[in-house]
This record gives C-alpha cells, structure tokens and sequence, in this order.
C-alpha cells in the first residue's frame, strides 16, 4: 500500500484520519507543522499552544505506532498566510486565512516535504472527498454537511487533488469521536478550535492593532451625512452592527469600508443586499475552465459554511468572474470567498472583490 503523510494537528480529526488509513493498510508517517502563534507578540515566538499541539500529536502517533516530526515553517507561513491577512485588513477586505494557508502551506510546502520523505499522498482531516471520474480528479462535499469543510479545499489544483487523501469525507463528527473513543486515542476529548490558527487567545484586535494603522475616521450614513467615528476600518467588517458606536434610530450595518476617505459607510439590513459581485484569482478545480463570456449555472456559496443560494458564475478574462445571484445575498464581503458547487461537487471559487459594490444603493 502507499506510504501516507498525514498532517497532525494533535486534534481529534487528523488523529482518526491516522488511524483509518493504517486499518486501510497504509505506511503511515504523522508530521506536524509548526507555525507562529502571534497572541500578544509581534515576533512570533512558540508559546505553550504550539508546544502543546504538538505534544499531543505526538502522543496520538506513539499510540498509533507511527513516526512523527515536526515540521517548522513559521517563516513562510508568515510570509505566505499572516502579511498577506494583515495586508488585506489593511485594504479594508476581510479574509479568511485557511484559504491562503491551504494553497500555499499545507498543499505546497507540506506535500513537498510529504515526497522528500517518500510519501505518495498527503493526507488531513478535513470533511470533504475526493473522487476520480471523467478524467479528472473532483472535489466533493463531506457527508457530514454540517461540518463539510470543501469551500477552504477550492484553491486546491488538479495536481495537488491527484496526491490528497481525506479519509473523514464519509464519515460525521459523531462517528470520528466514537472512532477515537474505541481506539483510545489521546485527541478523543479535544474540542474542537473556533480561533484562527495563529492567534490562540482568539483576541483579533489586539493583533491587527500592532500592525495596521488605525486611523480614526466618520462614520456616515449612505447620502454621506456624518453619523459619528470610528476607531479604524480594521476593526470592523460588512455586516457588523454591534459596537459602531451610533445610537438611537434604526438598526444600522457596515455596508462598505471606504479606504480611500477613510469612512465607515453604514445604513439598514437592506442596503447590505447584493446580486452582481465581481470575482478575481478565480480557480476551477473539479471542471474544466470555461470559455471567457460562457456561463455555469451553480449553489454559490459567498461566506464559509454559509446557505448555498443560486446563481449563474461568468467567466471573464485574467481569472476573473462574474457572479449574478438569483436573489440578493446579505453581507458579501469583500476579501471572501464565493465557492460554487453543483449539488455536491465543488465547481471552483474565488475571492469576491469591492468592484460591483454600490454601498448607497437600497433594496428596500
């Protein structure tokens, strides 16, 4: 059988992906990565929450009877995931690292290191599968749609699908915790994350802060009449409307981020509403380009994990699209990602730009 490197995070997901490919009868190797954790520090030095993922992961492999290594590429994934998200604040965008961290760290800089070491595939816990069919290799939606991670997998290449393996795409969370439970595994209890990956403490102001300027700026309503201040754009995000600081009237969104005046443009749920949205660095993974100017029919998908809605994605030049919705979706933000399926195939994705956006125009 082939050799697998399996990516370790010390968590109960990427522990019973383990522990189902050894009962499959592969050569197992677990590798952890270690990466910067940035809580309260601007150097990214190893605090105890690394030291601690990787405790655990090792304690998973020994259980197991695999190896384990620890991989360090704090540097790149700085280069790679932490400037580019702080750039992308800073530009008043609000992005989703697990995208940059996919394409250029675990399926870039982990699958290499997985064939130095003589492994054919590389291997995660995420919830999504991958098949073969019509020539190409597809990326589908876990079974378990609740916990179906495929829409941070859409960057993904034909290249890099051809040597994954994700073994918890059948599977639901109840069944990987009953799977640790009876193997005894040491990941059996952890719970599960909800904070991005280099801030443990979770406390994402404290860190854009320290390195984007906050500027304070107005805050106005969409005919550009001033309503109040704000701290610094980076410290909100399209569809926020807790702690803007206006009182009185109605409930009031952030609707747009204007970087160029440095306002803050808010006005009611309706105004949040949109239909046309412009798509750059568009990837298509489980089918073939279209033709610029051919349309695909697809469920977009404009927010992880969000409700997949209707659409019809048209392809321009330089990977771009445009995406018309069927009906107005709240609180596109600019910076994600709108990912299109056919019922359960993942089509492809991109990141959802500014352009198109009339943050003065009401739906009402």
């Amino acid at each position: 059988m082939p050799r697998v490197m399996v990516a370790m995070s010390g968590g109960v997901d990427s522990s019973v992906a383990a522990a189902r490919l050894l009962e499959q009868g592969h050569q197992v190797a677990g590798v952890t990565m270690q990466l910067p954790d940035l809580s309260g520090t601007r150097a990214g030095e190893t605090p105890s929450g690394e030291v601690e993922t990787a405790h655990r992961a090792q304690k998973v492999c020994h259980k197991l009877g695999i190896s384990h290594r620890v991989l360090d590429l704090t540097a790149v994934f700085y280069r790679s995931v932490v400037e580019p998200f702080v750039a992308a604040y800073a530009a008043g965008r609000t992005p989703n690292p697990c995208l940059m961290c996919n394409g250029v760290v675990k399926w870039g800089e982990l699958l290499s290191y997985a064939e130095a070491q003589d492994c054919e595939y590389l291997a995660t816990g995420h919830y999504a599968q991958v098949e073969e069919g019509g020539g190409r290799w597809l990326l589908k939606r876990g079974v378990d749609r609740s916990k179906d991670q495929s829409y941070v997998l859409y960057g993904l290449s034909q290249e890099t699908l051809a040597r994954t393996l994700l073994p918890l795409g059948s599977l639901s969370k109840d069944e990987v915790r009953q799977w640790a439970m009876q193997l005894d595994l040491p990941a059996a209890e952890v719970p599960e994350s909800q904070d991005i990956c280099f801030l443990s403490q979770g406390d994402l102001q404290a860190f854009l802060r320290e390195r984007v300027p906050f500027a304070p700026g107005l805050v106005v309503d969409r005919q550009g009449r001033v309503l109040g201040e704000h701290e610094g754009l980076a410290a909100y995000t399209v569809g926020q409307r807790r702690g803007l600081g206006i009182g009185g009237g109605e409930p009031l969104f952030v609707i747009a981020k204007d970087t160029d005046e440095n306002r803050l443009v808010v006005g009611p749920r309706t105004a949040l509403a949109r239909r046309v949205v412009l798509l750059e660095d568009v990837n298509w993974l489980s089918r073939r380009p279209p033709a610029v100017g051919e349309t695909v029919e697809a469920e977009v998908e404009v927010r992880y994990r969000g409700q997949p809605v209707a659409g019809t994605v048209t392809a321009l030049e330089g990977a771009r699209a445009q995406l018309e919705l069927a009906a107005h979706e709240q609180a596109v933000a600019p910076g994600q990602a709108a990912v299109f399926y056919q019922r359960d195939l993942l089509l492809g994705g991109g990141i959802i730009t500014e352009e198109g956006a009339d943050p003065y125009l009401s739906h009402d």
